[in-house]
């Protein structure tokens, strides 16, 4: 995944709104207005929300007729997480040395 796309999935999650509205759409395809409803803002600004969402690569909008639903895209989402556990193996590495070290100097080689 390029820097910049990672860097508009991350943009995108960091709002609890763009968050709360994926995991909405988690369970299934919705409408905006069914995205819109357990939020007390606009419609102007769910729809802000959307194209952000949409920007990053996070939805898909349909184009079936007056229905427009609207669907997660999860390739970018395996992305930022496949980036993530890069980096989490790095660290579980760097701690397992750390404890070996540990051990080393203490003498202890039990767990």
């Amino acid at each position: 995944m390029a820097d910049d796309e990672l860097s508009a999935t991350f943009a995108a999650l960091a709002d609890p709104t763009r968050r709360a509205i994926l995991a909405r759409l988690a369970r299934g395809e919705a409408t905006v207005n069914e995205l819109a409803e357990p939020f007390d803002i606009s419609m102007q600004a769910i729809s802000k929300h959307l194209k952000v969402l949409e920007r990053a690569g996070l939805i898909s909008r349909g184009r079936d007729a007056q229905w427009r639903p609207c669907r997660l895209e999860r390739a970018p989402l395996e992305s930022a997480s496949g980036w993530i556990d890069r980096y989490r193996e790095i660290q579980r590495d760097r701690m397992d040395r750390l404890e070996r070290a540990i051990r080393g100097i203490t003498g202890d080689g039990h767990g």
